[in-house]
């Protein structure tokens, strides 16, 4: 039998030809297939705020990043603006060229929300999100009409804190509960060591800024506003809160603000050892910690005034930009940065309390010493807010409260000239 060679040789490369083509057909096959598949575009989403130390930034870059490794498809750009913020955010919301998610603060909430620049967020909110969670007193700041524009990230009360060590040096066993116990523990606090005039420690540290005051304020049932919008603090009730403070800084000598004695803060007067109690907010505990670690402090609630209970609370939300490019990718990062990981993730550093309240729980704040006066305040603080006029009202009122405090005029006559020229310019605004 005869074998043809030349035609077995033949045959048998059309076979592997054959077979090389199929492997090579689906081959490209499944290239194809891969192609079809292409990653989701990238989405950028803008997000500015503002930071209080270099800690605060790191943290919340780490969430950030935390919130894209969730999120393969979303980039965040972040920019801190820490000069004029507001201003800033105003201009480029006239300029249509806002970030796509901001911070703010619940001073500033009723302006930006008049004016319809922000982006509702009922829509977005599902029941898995848990609503319910927030405490509704800081929730309540950024509603109006009935529409929610803000989740609030975090919250600062007022507390009072002390140096134990000054304490038990004058004797003083426990924290005053009320206002008079506070003035007459500040008399005993209040050392002058080398008997020159020259006091080396003060009583108390106090802020004379209308944020500070308005607890104080209402404690005599005073009005800061009128349902109307138009300030009302020079008041007969609204003076008597205010002129304790003036007698405590001006008759007893027993408070100093922070600029006479050239410290920053209620925390740095503390901290540097110029005064032995002060009201400051959640944000000194890690300042002391770093700044002074030596202090032993303690914490309180704020003293009762009037036989009231009362303190100020100040949140901070995040917010949509209503021109937002990328609404559902910039919900999902509010919705990450205010769940209970994101916030948890957030919080725990200290610098202020969560708004859920399941984090809070969760992050024992309400069982630590000395955070916990900071958290039984949220039940009854005074947000800072008091609608769209408030940042017109605080100028006019700080400018002259510190002129009654030195001296250069009566309370009632600085607080009414403070009243009349605010009302002038919401008059004229209006």
């Amino acid at each position: 039998m005869h074998i043809d060679l030349k035609k077995i040789g033949l045959g048998c490369f059309i076979f592997a030809a054959i077979a090389l083509t199929g492997c090579r057909n689906q081959r490209a096959a499944s290239l194809n297939q891969n192609d079809s598949k292409q990653p989701e575009p990238l989405i950028t989403v803008t997000l500015s705020g503002w930071q209080s130390s270099p800690d605060e930034n790191q943290l919340l870059k780490r969430v950030i990043r935390d919130f894209e490794a969730k999120n393969p498809t979303i980039k965040i750009k972040y920019e801190v603006i820490n000069s004029e913020y507001m201003d800033v955010i105003k201009t480029r919301l006239i300029g249509d060229v806002a970030p796509d998610v901001f911070y703010l603060d619940a001073l500033e909430a009723p302006l930006l929300m008049k004016y319809n620049v922000l982006e509702p967020l009922d829509a977005y909110i599902t029941a898995a999100f848990n609503l319910a969670d927030f405490e509704p007193l800081m929730l309540n700041a950024f509603k109006r009409n009935g529409n929610l524009y803000g989740l609030p990230k975090d919250v600062s009360t007022l507390a009072l804190i002390y140096n134990k060590k000054a304490f038990v040096a004058a004797g003083i066993t426990k924290p005053p509960e009320t206002w008079n116990d506070l003035l007459i523990d500040s008399k005993k606090l209040t050392i002058d060591r080398n008997q020159d005039g020259r006091i080396d420690q003060y009583g108390f540290g106090l802020a004379p800024e209308l944020a500070r005051q308005v607890f104080i304020i209402k404690a005599f049932d005073g009005k800061l506003v009128e349902q109307n919008g138009y300030a009302s603090f020079s008041e007969p009730h609204s003076l008597k809160g205010l002129q304790l403070v003036v007698d405590q800084y001006r008759r007893d000598r027993t408070a100093v603000q922070p600029t006479d004695v050239g410290a920053t803060s209620g925390s740095d007067l503390l901290g540097q050892g110029k005064v032995a109690m002060t009201l400051e907010g959640t944000w000194a505990m890690p300042y002391l910690k770093e700044t002074f670690p030596k202090i032993d402090v303690a914490t309180a609630e704020v003293p009762t005034i009037n036989g009231k209970k009362g303190t100020m609370a100040f949140t901070v939300a995040y917010v949509m930009n209503r021109k937002a490019k990328h609404k559902e990718a910039a919900w999902k990062l509010i919705a990450y940065l205010t769940g209970t990981e994101g916030m948890k993730a957030w919080a725990k550093q200290g610098l202020a309390l969560p708004t859920r309240r399941s984090v809070l729980a969760g992050l024992s704040y309400n069982k630590n010493p000395l955070y916990a006066p900071f958290a039984r305040g949220t039940n009854y603080a005074t947000i800072w807010q008091a609608g769209e006029n408030l940042p017109t009202i605080r100028m006019n009122f700080n400018n002259q409260f510190i002129s009654a405090l030195l001296g250069e005029q009566p309370l009632p006559q600085a607080m009414k000239k403070a009243q009349d020229t605010a009302n002038r310019e919401i008059y004229l605004a209006n």
